[in-house]
């Protein structure tokens, strides 16, 4: 297995998807809510999002196919997304927009439903981690058997959804053990490495336009 490759795609899919910066979210949108009925939550927010990267990781260049884009096309694009949520993430526009979602969660919907909408979707299977499946299906299905690839993505994907669920289930100690300013500072720390990670994708797409 390609190390390298294993590496990029879990800090790609651990800074899409930011188990961490999920926390305080997470107690927002659960508000008024005791353990068990946080728990229950948190379990049926992570198994939907699951679902739903195992569905583009699947299929996700089958999807690209049917609307006749090619990988290299979407790996710019992508790329593109990427850095537009790295440039939120380092400016914390991000977290803003996120907290704006969770709010409007708390007063129009059943307190019932937040497990779907907005916590599996959009703040952990959002445009940007479905993105990112999508190309590093690409990435693992080229360097290995489709199916092998796919199935170490999935694996990776399982993981940082656990590790996920996990925090869901700490999100209070986590909150004071980070506090707003360590908040902060791993937002943008994670912001920069995700913003390498993007030029890298659009300039890996560049050259296989280019080849084409």
């Amino acid at each position: 297995m390609d190390t390298d490759l294993l590496i990029q795609a879990v800090v790609t899919l651990f800074v899409t998807i930011d188990p961490v910066g999920l926390a305080p979210l997470f107690l927002a949108v659960t508000a008024g809510m005791n353990r068990a009925e946080r728990r229950q939550v948190a379990l049926r927010a992570s198994v939907i999002a699951f679902a739903i990267f195992v569905l583009f990781a699947i299929a996700g260049t089958l999807i690209l196919s049917l609307f006749g884009i090619t990988l290299p096309a979407f790996r710019v694009a992508g790329g593109l997304l990427l850095f537009w949520i790295a440039f939120e993430m380092v400016f914390e526009r991000r977290q803003e927009r996120h907290e704006n979602t969770a709010q409007r969660a708390i007063t129009e919907d059943d307190i019932h439903s937040v497990s779907v909408f907005p916590l599996a979707i959009p703040l952990m299977a959002g445009p940007g981690a479905i993105s990112a499946t999508i190309l590093l299906s690409g990435e693992f299905s080229g360097e290995y058997s489709s199916a092998l690839g796919r199935t170490a993505l999935i694996a990776i994907l399982l993981g940082i959804v656990a590790l996920t669920y996990g925090i869901y289930l700490l999100a209070e100690r986590v909150e004071v053990l980070l506090g707003a300013t360590g908040r902060s500072v791993l937002t943008r720390l994670l912001g920069v490495i995700l913003s390498a990670l993007a030029v890298q994708f659009v300039a890996d797409g560049v050259k296989a336009l280019v080849a084409t």
